[in-house]
């Protein structure tokens, strides 16, 4: 059975899958204050991103594992 939250972890982490992004992009896209989506809390407790140089995140090699074996399973 899916996590509840991973159809829009999959799409967080596809967005990262790009390239980093500043981390004021991220957070304007996909903080929530609702506490029943929790993407960036998941994401970042499962080591699924990574803040790099202080101002940007990207996806970790942990992040990249769990979105390639969700978009195999989806297809």
């Amino acid at each position: 059975m899916p996590e509840p939250n991973e159809a829009l972890l999959v799409d967080f982490l596809s967005w990262l899958a790009g390239g980093e992004r500043p981390y004021g992009d991220v957070m304007e896209a996909w903080r929530t204050s609702c506490p029943r989506l929790t993407v960036w809390e998941d994401a970042l407790e499962a080591g699924w991103i990574e803040r790099r140089r202080g101002a940007f995140v990207a996806l970790s090699d942990q992040g990249r594992t769990w979105l390639a074996k969700r978009q195999v399973r989806a297809a």
